[in-house]
């Protein structure tokens, strides 16, 4: 006799170990299925993000500023370093340890919430019936009286730059170099890509970004896209547009990487230490769903969903990055919540026009909500207010005033419509943002808000101004 569950939920990332807790927390028998094996095999909660993407990135991104900051920035504040040494050893075992302490906290909110974690390969084999292959053991099926599907994604391959797992790596691979490569290719310059080259330029890497797009950050506001590029430049990133790269080879004996590529001027051959492929990624839906089960999936092997998650097969749910919409942790997590609360009987839904994107390189980008490119595409009348940090006095004080804060607003009837950060701690500022449209916000009630001085939110506070054409602390634009 299968065992039964009222909630199975198959993947333990962002979305599915949320989906698992909160299902959990409203009074449902709930197992979580998860395939994740560390380098010891053993399993691990926490999916791709946990383990091999956002945690471990940031920990990195975080050292490599730590790193960076005393080299160049501490002596504007009067603070003088002599004989600065990178330590990668210790730098990637505090990485490690970041990661371990997080999924280790997952295991326990299981505990705590009475969910049964089991270790191994899960399949929808039917309508409420899902088949469980352990790690060590004999397959069995599962009942259920609900299914949430949250299998995460894997990296793109390019035929033209197939991984070796050593000169030619995905972005999980990128994070466990033991040596800082000289020269570094890196192939796409979206999120991911500038993350990756942002460490390790910053640990002492030549760092080459060939991007097959004409124009760069092309889902971001144009203008803070322009000054990201900019600034990136400065930086020392060699990031070259409509670059497409045609084929590669590793040189084993020189240990180099040959990148062949072709843009506007012509054919080009570059040779790099190691290259990092960083070009997006797609679902992990293969041998999600057994093939006899009639279940919509597109070409790319999105699961498709309404507007409230559910697959075509009732009472079966997708979450996460396997889904239409952003690919972002927060995004498959809030999913996840929505749909446990449906199945409890909640009338939940997800704001999918609210959904904050960060890049979290230095300066951060942060956006939510329309790009002037849109509302002009859409002939939709708006107001833009731009206020730059180097106008912001705790920027000034913390010598970090590189960048802006850009709202705009519906010319009609003053509600925000998108907010654009890039500068200093921009993944935080973008949340008043977020709560603003949250609440359909106007700019004036930005601009009647007090904002505590000095903080870097007081730069959203005159950008709301500037959208009313009344900024304070900068000259009125002409």
């Amino acid at each position: 006799m299968s065992k039964k569950y009222d909630v199975i939920v198959i993947g333990a990332g962002p979305a599915g170990y949320v989906a698992a807790i909160r299902c959990a927390q409203l009074g449902m028998n709930t197992a979580c299925i998860d395939r994740w094996v560390d380098s010891e095999g053993k399993g691990r909660l926490g999916g791709t993000c946990l383990n091999v993407g956002c945690i471990p990135s940031k920990a990195l991104l975080e050292s490599s500023e730590q790193y960076e900051h005393a080299g160049h920035a501490l002596e504007q504040h009067g603070v003088r370093l002599k004989g600065r040494q990178l330590d990668l050893k210790a730098m990637m075992a505090r990485k490690d340890r970041v990661v371990a302490n997080l999924t280790q906290g997952i295991q326990g909110l299981f505990r705590a919430n009475s969910v049964d974690w089991l270790k191994g390969e899960g399949q929808l084999s039917g309508q409420g019936r899902v088949r469980f292959t352990p790690h060590e053991g004999e397959a069995e099926e599962l009942e259920a009286g609900h299914v949430i599907l949250a299998p995460g994604s894997v990296p793109v391959e390019l035929p033209s730059a197939p991984y070796d797992g050593t000169y030619v790596v995905d972005s999980s691979g990128a994070l466990e170099f033991d040596k800082v490569p000289g020269r570094l290719g890196v192939i796409g310059a979206g999120v991911i890509g500038l993350e990756l080259g942002s460490v390790w330029r910053r640990l002492g890497s030549e760092v080459v970004l060939l991007e097959a797009q004409e124009t760069f950050l092309t889902f971001c506001d144009e203008q803070i896209a322009g000054e990201a590029q900019k600034i990136f430049t400065r930086q020392g990133l060699d990031i070259r547009l409509g670059a497409r790269v045609k084929g590669s080879s590793v040189d084993r004996k020189k240990r180099k990487v040959v990148v062949e590529y072709e843009d506007g001027e012509g054919t080009h051959e570059e040779r790099f230490d190691r290259l990092i492929v960083a070009v997006g990624r797609r679902p992990a839906t293969d041998g999600l769903v057994a093939p006899e089960v009639e279940l919509t999936l597109d070409e790319r092997g999105m699961l498709h969903v309404d507007d409230y998650c559910e697959t075509t097969l009732p009472g079966v749910y997708a979450v996460g990055d396997a889904v239409r919409g952003p690919m972002l942790a927060h995004k498959g997590s809030e999913e996840g919540i929505m749909v446990a609360e449906r199945i409890a009987g909640q009338a939940t839904e997800m704001h999918y026009d609210t959904i904050p994107n960060v890049i979290y390189t230095l300066p951060e980008v942060a956006w939510v909500g329309r790009t002037e490119q849109a509302l002009r595409a859409a002939a939709t009348p708006y107001n833009r207010g731009v206020f730059p940090f180097a106008a912001s006095g705790r920027a000034r004080a913390m010598e970090d005033t590189t960048g802006m804060v850009k709202i705009l607003t519906h010319q009609e009837t003053d509600r925000i419509l998108g907010v654009h950060v890039i500068g200093p701690q921009a993944s935080e500022l973008i949340a008043q943002g977020v709560i603003a449209m949250e609440f359909e916000a106007s700019g004036e009630d930005l601009a009647r808000t007090v904002f505590a001085h000095p903080t870097l939110s007081e730069a959203v506070h005159e950008a709301a101004l500037a959208t009313l054409g009344r900024p304070i602390h900068m000259g009125k634009a002409r």
